[in-house]
């Protein structure tokens, strides 16, 4: 079986923060590879702040490059919508039988796992891989504490990576250059399609 992990996000856009970490899983954890999986509409985010799917999906393309141990995944863009990570997880098992597949979050996807759709299905099927936030968010709901018991929750000790899409957005707008939070294809097809502008 090969190891991979799943890593979901809106990716909007994907930054060297996302690929620092998939690096460190694939150095650090039995993981030897992971897929980003895009995500077409996360449920817990604002749609509107979304930049189309499709240029998502080229610029982790792009982030990428040849780099074996990373896959560019849009399989969500054809399923139903909004998107569920256990509807996910259930076509990709099916599909790839001979991979066992681990979720990878942050720290503070974690505390939220308990609004996550059949979370308790979810950490019965898949393990986890958290990394660490600064700002984690508290795990004190009764209702977490029970999903986490039966979870396989393995935290690592990543770097911290404080970067957000949410600043290289805003940046971008207020005309600063953050070419280097991003990988230079990247940061070039921004430039080039003017987004985030």
């Amino acid at each position: 079986m090969t190891e991979t992990g799943l890593f979901f996000g809106s990716f909007n856009p994907v930054h060297i923060g996302h690929m620092a970490i998939a690096n460190y899983i694939t150095e650090y954890t039995p993981l030897r590879e992971v897929w980003f999986v895009v995500s077409p509409h996360n449920p817990l985010k604002v749609k509107e702040s979304l930049l189309g799917e499709r240029d998502r999906f080229y610029m982790t393309q792009l982030a990428i490059g040849d780099d074996p141990r990373f896959r560019a995944s849009d399989i969500e863009f054809t399923l139903p919508r909004p998107s569920y990570t256990i509807d996910t997880l259930a076509y990709l098992t099916e599909k790839y039988p001979s991979r066992r597949f681990t979720l990878i979050m942050g720290e503070d996807n974690l505390t939220t796992l308990h609004k996550w759709k059949n979370a308790e299905l979810l950490v019965e099927q898949c393990p986890i891989v958290v990394y660490p936030r600064l700002y984690p968010g508290r795990r004190s709901s009764k209702r977490l504490q029970e999903i986490l018991a039966m979870a396989s929750v393995q935290e690592i000790d990543a770097p911290i990576m404080e970067i957000s899409g949410t600043f290289i957005r805003s940046a971008i707008r207020e005309g600063k250059d953050v070419s280097w939070f991003l990988p230079p294809a990247v940061w070039k097809y921004i430039r080039e399609m003017h987004f985030y502008e």
